[in-house]
């Protein structure tokens, strides 16, 4: 006899955590239930489910707009990292990171971007023009220009 249970982790070859799936009750009671991979789908745990289920539509819907928003104030700035350069040379002592992309963003613009979400393939090591991918939400993308130039040096 089938049973219709709660995945409470993925399993798999099964479902995902959340999903509903009709399993053999015995399947359920010897292997799911004891591992805690799952609980019994009644009335209570299935509204839990659904509720849980909008608040995740909604807060992804959130975030989709706010990177739109993000996307919008970004699109065809130039941001500008300073960064200690050899004299007569544009090579950099150091490099110039994601994070430091993220925090001149956050300086220049007020907009907070997560490093993580700033594609550079590798640091920028010396001075000049360069144009990085932003990955704000999986559906949102932009290009963003950066330019790296010399910090002034005080005597």
């Amino acid at each position: 006899m089938a049973m219709k249970v709660i995945l409470t982790r993925d399993v798999p070859s099964l479902g995902k955590h959340g999903e509903v799936v009709s399993v053999s009750e015995g399947y359920a009671r010897n292997y799911l239930f004891p591992r805690g991979l799952a609980i019994e789908a009644n009335k209570g745990t299935l509204k839990n489910v659904e509720l849980r289920q909008r608040q995740e539509a909604q807060r992804a819907e959130k975030a989709a707009q706010e990177a739109k928003q993000v996307a919008e104030m970004l699109r065809g700035k130039t941001v500008t990292v300073k960064a200690h350069a050899g004299k007569n040379t544009t090579k950099l002592f150091g490099a110039v990171t994601a994070q430091h992309i993220a925090d001149a963003i956050a300086q220049q613009y007020h907009v907070k971007v997560d490093k993580r979400k700033i594609a550079l393939l590798e640091p920028i090591k010396s001075l000049g023009d360069y144009e990085v991918a932003l990955h704000l939400h999986h559906d949102v993308h932009l290009t963003l220009k950066v330019e790296v130039v010399p910090q002034e040096t005080s005597a």
